[in-house]
């Protein structure tokens, strides 16, 4: 299974981002995805996620209103749009997978995770 997450760069405050990840070796229209982030020094922290027909969402209140996750199940790829961005939104995102039905912030819950992309923003 790989998840490739790409689109991260420097961006200034008040700009905007889409993020990309791109999955194989998985069923992924049978997979719940999701976006974390981790800034240095800090854990990681869910952002978004998306059911696996992508009829259900939920965001951190961090990002509601700013965010907007989403997903191609033809092209297995789950996208997350980034509008508004705040220096605090700097942190390397990654995307994750999950069968699971439960708690969609868990880090534990999700079984595939990809590398991360870099997002800074600046002030």
């Amino acid at each position: 299974v790989q998840l490739q997450a790409s689109g991260g760069g420097l961006v200034q405050a008040g700009g905007s981002l889409r993020l990309s990840c791109a999955a194989s070796g998985l069923t992924f229209s049978r997979y719940n995805m999701a976006w974390f982030r981790q800034a240095p020094g800090k854990e990681r922290e869910f952002v978004a996620h998306i059911a696996w027909r992508g009829a259900s969402t939920y965001y951190a209140d961090s990002v509601k209103g700013r965010f907007t996750i989403s997903r191609d199940n033809a092209k297995n790829t789950v996208y997350l749009q980034m509008n508004s961005l705040k220096p605090e939104d700097s942190a390397v995102y990654y995307c994750a997978a999950t069968r699971a039905v439960g708690t969609p912030s868990l880090v534990a819950q999700y079984d595939y995770w990809g590398q991360g992309t870099l997002v800074t923003v600046s002030s």
